[in-house]
């Protein structure tokens, strides 16, 4: 059953708070390179997701709490969460307030929630999806107190790309309604299966009307179908797919895998890439989302921001 407080978030635990208000900052130069970064602006601001940091989070090395510190090492501006790394705060006011205090003092701007783990939202049984919504509000609430703009959802669970795409309208439609109130966006990430294909997430959102609902284009994630050992079996064209999804975007995910002695992805395009977000009108926050392995997350950050950097002076 959908919850009663649907869409009366002042009612709600977290809505009893006023939303933190956002600082304005400007790009930090990175303690390997100062100055550097400050020498002319770039088109967008660059954010890091904290999956980039995976492995370490996983492995006990750092903390979800020493996010902002790490973010502030590599010269980002923006914080972007992954709620497995928090699964269990959400309704947990001291240490949100604590995640607050801890963006504050490294002066990083705390961007959007990334939501796993809480069901299908394009789930061919209606009476999951319907949980799968309702385990996605304490979320919403979650990243109101944390003065995020947006949480990043899945469309993932359908049989049949039809009615897959009626039931992630559903879904998108109930969830943004609710999250209206604490101006909250919902954003779908091409995340595998029907939501890494460009024409079929094009045909959802033709279908959207609110306007706190969204992309969250990345350049990975293109792959529709993959095999028992996770090999990929059909993938979309990903420039078809970024520029297909820049439309109704409200965040980027400037994925990255690996890169050459230049300093250049291996596998992905950047001036391509970044020449679009820019044609687009985008000018928010660009994820770095490292997802490498033959170097340590570390480098990859840095890499990765280097190239965002080199590219976006380019542009601008």
């Amino acid at each position: 059953m959908l919850r009663a407080s649907q869409g009366i978030l002042g009612m709600s635990l977290f809505g009893l708070h006023a939303c933190r208000k956002k600082k304005k900052h400007t790009l930090i130069a990175s303690p390997q390179d100062p100055q550097e970064d400050t020498l002319s602006p770039l088109f967008f601001k660059i954010s890091l997701a904290q999956w980039s940091l995976h492995r370490a989070l996983r492995a006990g090395e750092i903390k979800n709490l020493d996010f902002a510190t790490k973010s502030r090492s590599f010269g980002c501006e923006g914080l972007e969460y992954v709620n497995s790394f928090f699964k269990e705060k959400a309704k947990d006011m001291a240490y949100l307030k604590e995640m607050n205090l801890r963006a504050d003092a490294e002066g990083q701007e705390n961007v959007l929630v990334m939501i796993d783990g809480e069901g299908q939202l394009a789930d061919a049984d209606t009476q999951k999806r319907i949980e799968a919504i309702d385990n996605h509000y304490k979320w919403v609430e979650a990243a109101h107190f944390l003065g995020c703009h947006a949480i990043r959802v899945n469309l993932a669970g359908g049989v049949d790309p039809l009615e897959a795409s009626k039931a992630a309208v559903d879904s998108l439609h109930r969830l943004s309604e609710f999250a209206k109130g604490s101006n909250i966006s919902v954003l779908v990430e091409n995340h595998g299966g029907f939501s890494s294909n460009g024409d079929w997430m094009s045909q959802v959102f033709s279908n959207i009307r609110q306007d706190n609902c969204g992309t969250l284009p990345d350049f990975g994630n293109f792959c529709i179908t993959k095999d028992e050992n996770r090999n990929c079996l059909e993938a979309y064209d990903r420039y078809k797919g970024v520029k297909q999804l820049l439309p109704f975007a409200k965040a980027v995910s400037a994925k990255s895998y690996d890169f050459d002695a230049e300093g250049r992805e291996t596998t992905i395009d950047y001036m391509k890439m970044m020449q679009m977000v820019k044609d687009s009108g985008y000018n928010g926050f660009v994820g770095i989302e490292y997802e490498g392995k033959k170097i340590s997350e570390e480098a990859g950050i840095k890499l990765t921001k280097d190239l965002l950097i080199k590219v976006g002076r380019q542009l601008s």
